[in-house]
Protein backbone atom coordinates (compact mmCIF):
# COMPACT_ATOMS: atom_id res chain seq x y z
CA UNK A 1 0.00 0.00 0.00
CA UNK A 2 1.47 3.64 -0.52
CA UNK A 3 2.09 5.78 1.56
CA UNK A 4 0.15 9.51 1.59
CA UNK A 5 1.66 11.12 4.37
CA UNK A 6 5.16 10.14 5.35
CA UNK A 7 6.51 12.66 8.56
CA UNK A 8 10.49 12.07 9.86
CA UNK A 9 11.35 13.47 12.98
CA UNK A 10 9.51 16.32 12.57
CA UNK A 11 9.96 19.43 15.04
CA UNK A 12 9.01 22.90 16.11
CA UNK A 13 9.53 25.33 18.43
CA UNK A 14 8.07 28.57 19.39
CA UNK A 15 9.94 31.09 21.26
CA UNK A 16 11.28 28.60 24.26
CA UNK A 17 8.44 25.95 23.68
CA UNK A 18 8.94 22.52 21.84
CA UNK A 19 5.49 22.22 20.57
CA UNK A 20 6.40 19.44 18.30
CA UNK A 21 9.46 17.14 19.28
CA UNK A 22 10.52 14.70 16.58
CA UNK A 23 6.99 13.29 15.55
CA UNK A 24 7.60 10.26 12.74
CA UNK A 25 4.06 9.44 11.39
CA UNK A 26 3.12 7.37 8.10
CA UNK A 27 -0.40 7.54 6.52
CA UNK A 28 -1.13 4.45 3.98
CA UNK A 29 -3.13 5.50 1.32
CA UNK A 30 -7.18 5.09 1.56
CA UNK A 31 -7.17 4.87 4.99
CA UNK A 32 -8.46 7.09 7.81
CA UNK A 33 -5.51 8.47 10.26
CA UNK A 34 -6.30 10.12 14.06
CA UNK A 35 -4.10 12.53 15.23
CA UNK A 36 -5.02 12.83 19.61
CA UNK A 37 -4.02 15.03 21.92
CA UNK A 38 -5.53 17.30 24.29
CA UNK A 39 -5.15 20.77 23.75
CA UNK A 40 -1.77 21.92 23.39
CA UNK A 41 -0.60 18.97 22.62
CA UNK A 42 0.70 19.73 19.12
CA UNK A 43 -1.74 18.47 17.14
CA UNK A 44 -2.49 22.01 15.30
CA UNK A 45 1.49 22.74 14.59
CA UNK A 46 1.79 19.06 13.31
CA UNK A 47 -0.94 19.65 10.57
CA UNK A 48 0.33 23.37 9.36
CA UNK A 49 3.94 21.44 8.93
CA UNK A 50 2.59 19.05 6.93
CA UNK A 51 -0.17 21.58 5.02
CA UNK A 52 3.62 23.10 4.50
CA UNK A 53 1.78 26.56 6.35
CA UNK A 54 4.27 26.55 8.93
CA UNK A 55 8.24 25.74 8.34
CA UNK A 56 8.98 22.73 10.48
CA UNK A 57 12.55 23.57 12.74
CA UNK A 58 14.16 20.08 11.65
CA UNK A 59 12.85 16.82 10.13
CA UNK A 60 10.91 16.00 6.82
CA UNK A 61 7.48 15.79 5.50
CA UNK A 62 6.20 14.19 2.08
CA UNK A 63 2.85 14.71 1.18
CA UNK A 64 1.41 12.67 -1.82
CA UNK A 65 5.19 12.09 -2.57
CA UNK A 66 5.36 16.35 -2.43
CA UNK A 67 7.24 18.72 -0.67
CA UNK A 68 5.04 20.62 0.76
CA UNK A 69 6.62 23.55 1.03
CA UNK A 70 8.48 23.82 -2.59
CA UNK A 71 5.20 22.21 -4.36
CA UNK A 72 2.62 23.95 -3.02
CA UNK A 73 0.52 24.67 -6.19
CA UNK A 74 0.45 20.94 -7.28
CA UNK A 75 -0.46 19.91 -3.80
CA UNK A 76 -3.33 22.14 -3.75
CA UNK A 77 -5.29 20.66 -6.26
CA UNK A 78 -5.22 17.28 -4.33
CA UNK A 79 -5.51 18.25 -1.06
CA UNK A 80 -8.80 19.50 1.17
CA UNK A 81 -8.89 20.95 4.30
CA UNK A 82 -11.62 21.64 6.53
CA UNK A 83 -11.87 24.84 8.76
CA UNK A 84 -13.45 25.57 11.77
CA UNK A 85 -15.09 28.65 10.48
CA UNK A 86 -14.23 29.92 7.08
CA UNK A 87 -12.78 33.31 5.88
CA UNK A 88 -16.04 34.14 3.76
CA UNK A 89 -18.48 37.64 3.43
CA UNK A 90 -21.05 37.64 5.47
CA UNK A 91 -23.64 37.77 3.48
CA UNK A 92 -22.38 34.83 1.00
CA UNK A 93 -24.71 32.09 0.28
CA UNK A 94 -24.04 28.65 0.52
CA UNK A 95 -23.83 28.06 -3.66
CA UNK A 96 -21.75 31.40 -4.08
CA UNK A 97 -19.24 29.71 -1.57
CA UNK A 98 -19.13 26.52 -2.92
CA UNK A 99 -19.27 27.77 -6.27
CA UNK A 100 -16.29 30.51 -5.71
CA UNK A 101 -14.52 27.29 -4.14
CA UNK A 102 -15.25 24.86 -7.03
CA UNK A 103 -13.52 27.67 -9.28
CA UNK A 104 -10.40 27.30 -7.87
CA UNK A 105 -9.91 23.72 -8.90
CA UNK A 106 -9.22 21.64 -12.23
CA UNK A 107 -11.70 19.10 -11.86
CA UNK A 108 -14.30 19.84 -8.85
CA UNK A 109 -16.26 17.33 -7.61
CA UNK A 110 -20.30 18.38 -7.80
CA UNK A 111 -20.37 20.54 -4.78
CA UNK A 112 -24.78 20.01 -5.32
CA UNK A 113 -24.49 16.29 -4.98
CA UNK A 114 -22.22 16.84 -1.86
CA UNK A 115 -25.08 18.85 -0.30
CA UNK A 116 -27.47 16.55 -0.77
CA UNK A 117 -24.91 14.02 0.59
CA UNK A 118 -24.67 15.43 3.75
CA UNK A 119 -28.31 17.06 4.15
CA UNK A 120 -27.87 20.53 3.63
CA UNK A 121 -28.81 20.32 -0.39
CA UNK A 122 -32.27 22.59 0.62
CA UNK A 123 -29.84 25.43 1.83
CA UNK A 124 -28.06 26.21 -1.05
CA UNK A 125 -29.84 29.46 -1.20
CA UNK A 126 -29.67 30.46 2.11
CA UNK A 127 -26.86 32.84 3.35
CA UNK A 128 -23.96 30.74 5.45
CA UNK A 129 -24.64 32.94 8.30
CA UNK A 130 -28.47 31.65 8.66
CA UNK A 131 -26.95 27.72 9.12
CA UNK A 132 -27.25 26.31 12.29
CA UNK A 133 -24.23 25.09 13.86
CA UNK A 134 -24.25 22.07 12.85
CA UNK A 135 -25.36 22.84 9.21
CA UNK A 136 -22.28 25.18 9.21
CA UNK A 137 -20.15 21.95 9.76
CA UNK A 138 -21.43 19.95 7.45
CA UNK A 139 -20.99 22.87 4.57
CA UNK A 140 -17.40 23.12 6.23
CA UNK A 141 -17.06 19.19 5.12
CA UNK A 142 -18.46 19.63 1.79
CA UNK A 143 -15.73 22.98 0.81
CA UNK A 144 -13.06 20.74 2.15
CA UNK A 145 -13.92 17.58 -0.47
CA UNK A 146 -14.68 20.10 -3.66
CA UNK A 147 -11.51 19.68 -4.77
CA UNK A 148 -12.34 16.11 -5.65
CA UNK A 149 -9.22 15.16 -3.34
CA UNK A 150 -6.94 12.43 -3.15
CA UNK A 151 -6.13 13.57 0.74
CA UNK A 152 -8.73 15.35 3.08
CA UNK A 153 -7.96 17.04 6.67
CA UNK A 154 -11.14 17.29 9.11
CA UNK A 155 -10.62 19.06 12.03
CA UNK A 156 -13.53 18.26 14.88
CA UNK A 157 -15.82 17.10 11.89
CA UNK A 158 -18.84 16.79 13.59
CA UNK A 159 -18.44 18.97 16.56
CA UNK A 160 -22.19 20.60 16.71
CA UNK A 161 -23.62 17.69 15.43
CA UNK A 162 -26.78 15.40 16.61
CA UNK A 163 -26.09 11.64 17.16
CA UNK A 164 -27.80 11.16 13.88
CA UNK A 165 -25.98 13.66 12.06
CA UNK A 166 -22.80 12.40 13.19
CA UNK A 167 -23.02 8.57 12.13
CA UNK A 168 -24.41 10.18 8.70
CA UNK A 169 -21.18 12.12 8.07
CA UNK A 170 -19.45 8.98 9.72
CA UNK A 171 -21.09 6.42 7.11
CA UNK A 172 -20.15 8.53 4.09
CA UNK A 173 -16.70 9.03 5.17
CA UNK A 174 -16.48 5.36 4.99
CA UNK A 175 -17.78 5.30 1.77
CA UNK A 176 -15.29 7.83 0.42
CA UNK A 177 -12.64 5.87 2.42
CA UNK A 178 -13.41 2.46 0.53
CA UNK A 179 -13.50 4.59 -2.78
CA UNK A 180 -9.90 5.51 -2.24
CA UNK A 181 -9.58 9.01 -0.25
CA UNK A 182 -7.33 8.68 2.92
CA UNK A 183 -8.36 10.81 5.58
CA UNK A 184 -6.64 12.80 8.15
CA UNK A 185 -8.52 13.88 11.14
CA UNK A 186 -8.42 15.31 14.84
CA UNK A 187 -10.83 14.63 17.12
CA UNK A 188 -11.59 14.91 20.94
CA UNK A 189 -14.94 12.22 20.44
CA UNK A 190 -13.43 8.75 21.49
CA UNK A 191 -16.71 6.84 19.55
CA UNK A 192 -16.06 8.82 16.41
CA UNK A 193 -12.33 8.23 16.46
CA UNK A 194 -12.98 4.58 17.36
CA UNK A 195 -16.00 3.92 14.14
CA UNK A 196 -13.53 5.29 11.75
CA UNK A 197 -9.39 5.07 12.09
CA UNK A 198 -7.54 2.62 11.10
CA UNK A 199 -4.60 4.16 12.93
CA UNK A 200 -3.63 6.65 15.27
CA UNK A 201 -1.42 8.85 16.64
CA UNK A 202 -1.34 10.32 20.69
CA UNK A 203 0.14 13.66 21.47
CA UNK A 204 1.43 14.39 24.51
CA UNK A 205 3.13 17.40 25.29
CA UNK A 206 4.44 17.64 21.62
CA UNK A 207 5.85 13.84 21.88
CA UNK A 208 4.22 11.05 20.25
CA UNK A 209 3.45 8.88 22.84
CA UNK A 210 1.22 6.22 21.14
CA UNK A 211 1.40 4.93 17.55
CA UNK A 212 -1.12 1.83 16.27
CA UNK A 213 -4.66 1.04 16.14
CA UNK A 214 -7.41 1.51 18.83
CA UNK A 215 -7.40 -1.97 19.86
CA UNK A 216 -3.56 -1.86 20.37
CA UNK A 217 -4.34 1.14 22.38
CA UNK A 218 -6.74 -0.71 24.58
CA UNK A 219 -4.27 -3.27 25.16
CA UNK A 220 -1.33 -1.67 25.66
CA UNK A 221 -3.47 0.96 28.45
CA UNK A 222 -5.18 -2.20 30.01
CA UNK A 223 -8.84 -0.28 29.39
CA UNK A 224 -11.85 -1.81 28.04
CA UNK A 225 -13.31 1.01 26.67
CA UNK A 226 -11.29 3.55 24.28
CA UNK A 227 -11.93 6.85 26.05
CA UNK A 228 -10.42 5.50 29.27
CA UNK A 229 -7.26 3.87 27.01
CA UNK A 230 -6.93 7.62 25.25
CA UNK A 231 -6.97 9.50 29.00
CA UNK A 232 -4.70 7.13 29.96
CA UNK A 233 -2.28 7.02 27.26
CA UNK A 234 -2.45 10.92 27.13
CA UNK A 235 -1.97 11.40 30.82
CA UNK A 236 -5.34 13.05 30.75
CA UNK A 237 -6.92 10.54 33.26
CA UNK A 238 -5.86 7.52 34.89
CA UNK A 239 -7.57 4.33 33.84
CA UNK A 240 -9.65 3.27 36.36
CA UNK A 241 -10.05 6.39 38.09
Amino acid sequence: MQTAIKVEQLSKTYDNLLAVDKINLSVKCGTVYGLLGANGAGKSTTIECILGTKNADSGTVSVLNCNPQKDRRRLFQKIGVQFQEGDYQPEIKVSELCEETACLYEAPADWKSLCEQFGIGNKTGNAVKSLSGGERQRLFIVLALIPNPELVFLDELTTGLDAKARRDVWKILSELKHKGLTIFLTSHFMDEVEALCDEICILKQGKAVFYGTVRQAKEASGCEKFEDAYLAISGEEVCGE
